[in-house]
């Protein structure tokens, strides 16, 4: 399992910049604890990035993140 999930993690940083691939992480997180919606202001809060840099990266992953949907609300 451990080999799988050090696959997964290299995969998602050789596809996605830095912020994106912590955005990515943090959603990942999200939904293996139950969450299902996400607002960028708490995204920003809780990874220390500004609610723009979160909102620019987002509208990016929803076009290129095939392993989450992303849609905006």
């Amino acid at each position: 399992m451990l080999r799988e999930d050090m696959s997964t993690t290299k995969k998602i940083r050789e596809k996605y910049n830095e912020t994106q691939h912590k955005i990515v992480h943090y959603l990942h997180s999200g939904i293996d604890a139950g969450k299902h919606y996400f607002k960028s202001k708490y995204i920003a809060k809780d990874l220390g990035l500004s609610p723009k840099e979160v909102g620019t990266n987002m509208a990016i992953l929803a076009e290129i993140c095939k392993d989450l949907d992303i849609i905006r609300w």
